[in-house]
């Protein structure tokens, strides 16, 4: 696992920006740069240029539709070519298992995160559902976007309990997935709480064990978890989390 405390990881094939301050230009043309954020809350941040903007979840504080229409906007207001964004347990009113709105509210929310405009601006919401972008020199990746997390604290959104429902979720995500964003950590990787308790699924670990083809992976949800880390296998795990690190995390990797 290669990991480190300072501002930069590297390997041949994947760079990591961590805090804040100067970020170098991309390596070189053959390369991607994704701007990945998590759990604003609601919150607007100054986000660093990129090829494709992830946002791991957790758009909202409160969840309500008001708080949803104003984080969608302003996700659609950044210049990055391609934007894709999931929700998280915070982002209740999206879950359709919850009796916070309306059927007639839920389905017009549901219209509006996929409206046409979000589509010609480039930005997805991705709800256990794959999606291929290109990057404007042909590179296409493949990612897929999971909002589910194990429960935690409390109520919230798309969370489930026990390892059956955890596999049952987990599952969904394609085996040729190339960026896989999840609300939830995996277990043991940057899922650390305060307390010191590992809060990730398990049952993604297991998955993420024969996902061969994914290169990125970014999460968020355990706030004071955040940070990266390169496996041995040129993985990039971000735990983008922006509550307690008000920055977005900058990875780059090679186009291959």
């Amino acid at each position: 696992m290669i990991a480190h405390s300072g501002t930069i990881l590297s390997t041949d094939s994947a760079c990591v920006y961590l805090l804040p301050g100067y970020i170098p230009p991309k390596p070189g043309d053959d390369w991607t740069r994704f701007v990945c954020i998590s759990d604003t809350h609601s919150n607007e941040y100054p986000l660093p240029d990129g090829d494709i903007l992830l946002h791991a979840g957790d758009l909202t504080m409160w969840g309500t539709i008001r708080e949803l229409h104003s984080a969608m906007n302003w996700l659609n207001s950044q210049p990055h070519p391609t934007k894709i964004c999931i929700a998280g347990n915070h982002d209740m009113a999206l879950d359709p298992y919850l009796d916070t709105i309306s059927v007639k509210e839920y389905n017009e929310l549901k219209e509006y995160v996929k409206r046409d405009e979000f589509q010609n601006g480039r930005l997805h919401y991705l709800e256990y559902e794959s999606l291929t972008v290109r990057t404007s020199i042909g590179k296409e990746w493949k990612v897929f976007g999971s909002p589910g997390s194990l429960v935690y604290k409390g109520a919230g959104g798309f969370q489930y309990r026990g390892s059956r429902q955890g596999q049952e979720i987990c599952r969904k995500i394609p085996l040729d997935t190339e960026v896989l964003l999840s609300h939830t950590p995996p277990y043991k990787i940057h899922d650390t709480t305060r307390r010191g308790k590992s809060a990730g699924c398990e049952e993604l670990t297991e998955r993420m064990n024969v996902l061969e083809k994914c290169r990125l992976h970014v999460f968020g949800h355990i706030h004071e978890a955040c940070g990266a880390s390169i496996n041995d296998g040129g993985r990039v795990s971000v735990n983008a989390a922006m509550r307690r690190k008000p920055s977005a995390t900058i990875v780059d990797l090679r186009n291959w």
